[in-house]
């Protein structure tokens, strides 16, 4: 069994959530996993953060949503398959 996974880097959180997110929805059926992490304390809320994707699915539809994020300042997507 082949696991695809996508991790997606975002670099400015608050300026380009919206997109991601946007994205993310478009090809939400192909998610079957999502996980998002970023560093928080009571002194701060980081900028920067990590999206998880355990993705399934058309391997075209996976590539345009990689494309798609990576068309996005301060993000960086890249699909592993293990």
């Amino acid at each position: 069994m082949t696991y695809k996974i996508v991790l997606v880097k975002i670099d400015h959180r608050s300026q380009e959530a919206s997109q991601v997110q946007s994205i993310l929805t478009e090809y939400g059926c192909n998610i079957k996993v999502r996980l998002g992490l970023h560093e928080v304390s009571k002194e701060m809320c980081a900028q920067d953060g990590m999206v998880i994707l355990h993705v399934d699915g058309n391997q075209e539809e996976i590539n345009l949503m990689v494309d798609k994020l990576n068309k996005i300042d301060y993000v960086k997507a890249q699909l592993q398959e293990l």
